[in-house]
C-alpha cells in the first residue's frame, strides 16, 4: 500500500477553500493596475490594525522590512546596541545590523523559548537603545517584566510578533505592548500572503507617518526626500489576498488549537519527548507545534520513513552563526538556546489537518519513543 504523505503545511489545500473569494479581489487589482500600495493595501492595514488592537498598521514588503523600519522609527542608529534573543529566525538580528547597530543576545526561558527577563537587565549597557523580544512559535514573551525593565532604563520596546498573529498575553494581543510591533505575512505564517509581505503596528500617529514615508523612499511629497528611505512597499495583490484571509484567521486559529489539543492528548507521557508548554498567561496561536527529544535527528529520519514531513526551527542559534562570528560569542554562552536548538523538532501543523493525518504523526512518534 502506498504511504500517505503528511506535509508540514498544506497551502494548496487552504487555497482551495477560499479561491472563490479571492478571484474577484485579484481581478480588481489586475484590472485597476493598483499593483503597489493602493486601496487594497489601505483596507487591509485598517482591518489588521483593528484585529491586533492598535490604531495603525503600515504594510510593507516582508517581516524583515517591518523589523528594519520599526527599529529606525524607534531611533536605533549606528553604534547603538539592541538586546534580543539568539533562538529566532535570523531576520531579527539582520534588522539590527541593517541599522548599523549591534545585536546583543540573551538566553531564553527553557519552557517558553522566549526571552528570559532575568537575563535582560544584566545585558544593558550605556549603548543600549532598544529591546527586541520575539514571540516564538506563537507563545508570547513575559511582557510585564520586559516592559518594566524597558521603562526603568528608558529603552524602546519593539515586539517581533512575526509568529504571533492572534496570540495573547494576559488577555491582550501580541503586538500591543511596545512602541511598535512587527508582523510577517510570509506564505507559511498563520496569516500568509501569496509571496512576501509584512507590517508594522503602532499607536503612535507620528511614528506611523514616519513609517509610511520610510517604506516609500521617504517621500512625503512625490520626488522630495527628507532622509534616506527604502523600497519596502506592500504589493496591492498581497493586500487583497491578506484582507480575504484575515476574515478566516479566527476560525483557522481555532482549528489549530484543536490539532494541538489532539497532539498533546496522544503524545503525553512518551519517554524522552517534551511537549510544548503554554504558560497560564498565554494563549498561543499554535503557529508551530515543536517538541523536544534528545535523539531529535533520529526521530526526524523515522518520521520521514513514515511519510511525515518535519522541520528544524532552528538548528543553530544566531550567536553561533558564521555571519556573527565577529561578535565573539562561543559555544556555551547561551546554554538554553544551544540545548533547545539541538533537541527541537517541528511536527506538521495546519488548520485543515485531518484526524487521520494527526493519528499518522502521533503513531509514528509513539513508535519511535517506545521502541
Amino acid at each position: 500500500m502506498k504511504l500517505k504523505k503528511v506535509p508540514l503545511q498544506d497551502l494548496p489545500l487552504q487555497y482551495q477553500t477560499i479561491k472563490e473569494e479571492l478571484a474577484p479581489e485579484i481581478e480588481q487589482i489586475l484590472s485597476s493596475a493598483a499593483y503597489i500600495l493602493g486601496p487594497a493595501v489601505s483596507r487591509f492595514e485598517e482591518n489588521f490594525a483593528r484585529y491586533v488592537g492598535t490604531k495603525y498598521c503600515i504594510g510593507c514588503g516582508s517581516g524583515t522590512d517591518a523589523l528594519h523600519l520599526a527599529l529606525i522609527a524607534a531611533g536605533v542608529e549606528p553604534g547603538d546596541e539592541v538586546i534580543t534573543v539568539s533562538y529566532t529566525f535570523v531576520a531579527t538580528a539582520w534588522a539590527i545590523s541593517y541599522c548599523g547597530a549591534t545585536p546583543v543576545f540573551v538566553d531564553i526561558d527553557p519552557h517558553t523559548y522566549t526571552m528570559d527577563p532575568k537575563k535582560l537587565e544584566a545585558a544593558i549597557t550605556p549603548k543600549t537603545k532598544a529591546v527586541l523580544p520575539v514571540h516564538l512559535y506563537g507563545h508570547t514573551c513575559d511582557m510585564d517584566e520586559i516592559m518594566a525593565i524597558c521603562k526603568r532604563h528608558k529603552l524602546a520596546l519593539v515586539e517581533d510578533a512575526a509568529q504571533a498573529h492572534g496570540s495573547t498575553y494576559k488577555g491582550k494581543n501580541a503586538g500591543t505592548f511596545g512602541v511598535s510591533s512587527c508582523f510577517s505575512f510570509y506564505p507559511g505564517k498563520n496569516l500568509g500572503a501569496f509571496g512576501e509581505a509584512g507590517g508594522v503596528c503602532t499607536n503612535d500617529s507620528a511614528m506611523a507617518d514616519h513609517l509610511r514615508r520610510l517604506r516609500n523612499h521617504s517621500q512625503g511629497q512625490r520626488y522630495y526626500y527628507d532622509e534616506p528611505g527604502f523600497n519596502y512597499r506592500m504589493d496591492g495583490l498581497q493586500g487583497a489576498v491578506l484582507d480575504v484571509k484575515l476574515r478566516h484567521l479566527p476560525k483557522w486559529t481555532e482549528m489549530r488549537h484543536q490539532v494541538a489539543k489532539n497532539y498533546k492528548l496522544s503524545l503525553a507521557g512518551l519517554p524522552g519527548l517534551v511537549l510544548p508548554e503554554i504558560k497560564q498567561w498565554c494563549t498561543s496561536n499554535w503557529y508551530l507545534f515543536v517538541v523536544q527529544h534528545p535523539r531529535r535527528d533520529e526521530l526526524q529520519k523515522h518520521l520521514a520513513s513514515r511519510g511525515i514531513e518535519s522541520a528544524l526551527h532552528y538548528p543553530l542559534p544566531v550567536h553561533l552563526q558564521k555571519a556573527y562570528a565577529h561578535l565573539g560569542y562561543k559555544p556555551g554562552d547561551l546554554p538554553v538556546s544551544e540545548t533547545v536548538a539541538k533537541r527541537c523538532l517541528t511536527l506538521p501543523m495546519f488548520p485543515e489537518m485531518t484526524d487521520e493525518q494527526i493519528d499518522q504523526v502521533t503513531d509514528a512518534v509513539r513508535e519511535f519513543c517506545v521502541k
